[in-house]
């Protein structure tokens, strides 16, 4: 029997700010509509795409009225990529949203007595913010609903596409001309590769068929002018060198170029080997007077400026006077203890991802810090009364999950390791809220500070320091 198809709701009056960039209208029998591409304000129609007895969810198709608030789009790929979905938001209401959201999910989800919040830091730059971007060939281009719709009832073949992932396709991706998210040379490289694989009818990857020979181009621009390219192909050919040889000609300034091959069916090359085709092999970027080491599969918060105003509120927090021991789990390659490092007698960073440890003891001697150690595993495998017998108890613990937040198991060790302060950076709020609560059983929160690292996005981090009882 074929499913009833839903009706779309009209000129909804969208009242609120939810969280993770949804808003809020109210109908009728007080039922809750969460709705996408939506600002308060809007009065929109509605395709629901998910009801349920209290509550739904949908996007919006017309805009009908729109919010005083809302300002033009700034990128032509707008509402396409899924990229930069609050463009049509000014920047301080963005800001004034994502500290609600923390607020919101702290109370709700933590439930733990709360000091006043400080006023969200913003992003010095709302544009060319990211150091790292990774874009896809396809050989399946997205359409939009317009274009699908143009084409009545014929037959739209497939075509390649260089850009973006789009959003909840894993095989289709958008075209993207010009992105406002790096400084050059990222829209001169898109533009080079197009056109050179055009000419060259170079087949781009088929994600459902897995054939094809151009994956993805992952482009790192660093503030000290350093830029590092990783090209990923399906297999080694002829072509490989000239294609190499093509972005070297084209693409000033490179300082490290690579290629990797990747014949598996997913994305990730963590496994893979990388080779350097030309260069030293990595790059170098800066947070004050520290130096760090970046490497074709290196972790670095990927908005550098913002990065230095999120570990700044980091070192603050923690309060070192040089005195203390400093333990940085989730260390990664060791940035945020390197930077808390002139305070601290003695930096202990734990971390499972063993190539992410290399990188942090390389970046230690980078910066001639003999007092930073960095060891790989799990921080109730390292943990022991030995470790601490050797290295000393914790003054200060640094942890800074991904957005899963922490492991219950790790969370239990904190409760036993009972350090006098725990600074908790976030990416995820609503997962920070719910570790806060856990931890409510020995440790009281005393400052809360939002951080806003990616401008027309609604993630949003939060800096918490946690003081024992």
């Amino acid at each position: 029997m074929a499913r009833k198809k839903r009706q779309p709701i009209e000129s909804v009056q969208v009242t609120t700010y939810a969280a993770e960039g949804k808003s809020i209208a109210n109908l009728d029998g007080g039922k809750v509509l969460f709705v996408e591409n939506a600002i308060p304000g809007d009065i929109v129609n509605v395709r629901v795409t998910k009801d349920k007895k209290s509550w739904a969810e949908g996007k919006v198709t017309k805009l009908i009225q729109p919010s005083a608030d809302r300002v033009q789009p700034f990128c032509q790929h707008f509402g396409v990529c899924g990229g930069c979905k609050w463009q049509m938001l000014p920047y301080p209401l963005q800001l004034k949203y994502k500290q609600q959201q923390v607020l919101d999910q702290l109370q709700r989800i933590g439930q733990v007595a709360l000091p006043p919040m400080n006023n969200i830091l913003g992003s010095p730059r709302e544009r060319y913010y990211r150091n790292k971007l990774e874009f896809t060939f396809s050989q399946r281009k997205y359409k939009t609903v317009e274009e699908i719709e143009a084409a009545g009832d014929g037959f739209i073949p497939d075509e390649p596409a260089f850009g973006f992932h789009a959003p909840g396709l894993f095989d289709k991706v958008v075209d993207i001309y010009t992105c406002y998210l790096q400084e050059e040379p990222t829209n001169l490289l898109l533009d080079a590769l197009r056109k050179y694989a055009t000419e060259r009818n170079l087949p781009y990857y088929d994600y459902r068929e897995h054939t094809g020979w151009l994956r993805n181009i992952v482009l790192r621009v660093a503030r000290t002018g350093e830029i590092l390219i990783n090209l990923v192909l399906q297999h080694d050919n002829a072509e490989r060198k000239a294609i190499l040889d093509h972005i070297l000609a084209n693409i000033p300034g490179i300082t490290s170029l690579h290629y990797t091959i990747n014949p598996k069916v997913n994305d990730t090359i963590y496994d893979l080997d990388v080779h350097c085709y030309h260069g030293k092999g990595y790059i170098e970027e800066t947070l004050e007077d520290y130096r760090f080491k970046i490497s074709p599969k290196s972790f670095f918060q990927t908005n550098t400026y913002q990065a230095e105003a999120l570990y700044r509120v980091t070192r603050e927090f923690a309060g070192l006077t040089g005195t203390e021991t400093l333990y940085d789990l989730y260390c990664g390659t060791g940035s945020i203890g390197i930077f808390c490092s002139k305070g601290a007698k003695k930096v202990i960073g734990i971390e499972v991802v063993a190539d992410a440890i290399e990188d942090a003891k390389e970046n230690a001697a980078l910066n001639g810090l003999d007092h930073c150690l960095f060891y790989a595993g799990d921080v109730a495998d390292i943990c022991t009364d030995d470790f601490f017998a050797q290295h000393g108890k914790p003054d200060v613990i640094i942890t800074d999950p991904p957005r899963a937040g922490m492991h219950e198991k790790l969370i239990q060790q904190l409760l036993r390791m009972r350090a006098p302060k725990v600074v908790y950076v976030s990416c995820n709020p609503a997962t920070q809220a719910r570790d806060l609560k856990l931890l409510d059983e020995a440790y009281k929160v005393t400052k809360l500070q939002p951080v806003d690292m990616f401008p027309h996005t609604h993630h949003i981090e939060n800096v918490a320091l946690l003081e024992l009882r």
